[in-house]
């Protein structure tokens, strides 16, 4: 097994990132995937979520809207219509995010959009996380 696969976040404003880790989980159409090193071969269309980077122990989340996800033996690359970290949000941004996914939560009525909301309450409390402990401003 590989050790890690190479992962490349690209909008069409820049390339967001570009490095080696040991896993990655991606918001594909069908659902969350997790990429790690020797994965099969694939590609598919990206919902709105977050992408997770694990590579030394530690976590960092992008917000990620429409694009392609392509795995092949080169790694993952991400084309993405929009792709932010959590230093390209402010504070506010989030705090309300989080409010809207937390009432759509409250207000899900079949265990799929709970589900869905769920995971988006959680993907905006990580982004929050990240802008904390790097300290950016509110």
């Amino acid at each position: 097994m590989a050790e890690g696969i190479k992962i490349e976040i690209v909008s069409p404003e820049s390339l967001v990132l570009s490095e080696q880790a040991s896993a990655v989980t991606v918001p594909g159409a069908d659902g969350y995937f997790t990429v790690m090193g020797d994965h099969a071969a694939m590609m598919t269309t990206l919902k709105a979520g977050f992408v997770t980077v694990t590579s030394g122990g530690a976590e960092r989340t992008y917000y990620v809207q429409g694009g392609f996800a392509d795995v092949n033996d080169a790694g993952l690359t991400i084309l993405a219509e929009q792709a932010k970290t959590g230093a390209d949000f402010d504070k506010s941004e989030l705090d309300a995010a989080i409010v809207s996914a937390q009432e759509a939560l409250n207000g899900a009525t079949t265990d799929q959009a709970k589900q869905d909301a769920q995971t988006a309450l959680d993907g905006w409390k990580n982004l929050l996380m990240e802008i904390d402990v790097v300290g950016l401003p509110n």
